[in-house]
């Protein structure tokens, strides 16, 4: 399994052990939860604003017309030069 080495303060290794060892498990599986943790995160940001960017493109013309203030100026209606 492909490995990485990752360098921390003598604080964060320090935190790092404590808190490994206050929750009974190793610095190495530790790290790696936390990894995981905010690889996952990434993932559902990721799938969430793809989510979003769908359901706001289907419903473009509502918002539109709901929220008339917020619409860019159409072509050649932008300030003049």
């Amino acid at each position: 399994m492909p490995a990485l080495n990752v360098e921390f303060s003598d604080r964060e290794l320090e935190d790092l052990r404590q808190i490994a060892k206050e929750r009974g498990t190793s610095m190495k599986a530790l790290v790696r939860e936390a990894a995981a943790a905010d690889i996952a995160r990434h993932r559902a940001l990721q799938e969430g604003a793809e989510a979003f960017r769908r359901f706001f493109s289907t419903h473009a013309d509502e918002f539109a017309a709901a929220f008339p203030d917020d619409e860019p100026p159409a072509r050649g209606e932008g300030r003049a030069a």
